[in-house]
């Protein structure tokens, strides 16, 4: 099958601006083709989700949700340590 030819896309205005504000203010990115680069910026992104996950989960439910929760979290630790 041939392949598509597409003109690329112009950059916004907006992009632009963050380009040369990246490159006077010496900005660089982080060097991705090191594998541990890579697992240590997904290991952050990866917390930052976490920390802010469990708080918002838990001020969204009910306090007999947040029961229910918490007794099913419970039984699935001790059914974990008898195997």
């Amino acid at each position: 099958m041939r392949k598509r030819s597409r003109k690329p896309e112009a950059e916004d205005i907006n992009q632009i601006a963050h380009r040369m504000a990246q490159h006077i203010i010496g900005a660089t990115e982080p060097d991705l083709s090191d594998e541990d680069t890579r697992k240590k910026l997904a290991q952050a992104l990866g917390r930052l989700g976490g920390l802010k996950g469990g708080p918002a989960r838990a001020a969204k439910m009910s306090s007999a949700e947040r029961s229910k929760s918490a007794s099913e979290a419970a039984k699935a630790r001790w059914n974990k340590q008898q195997s």
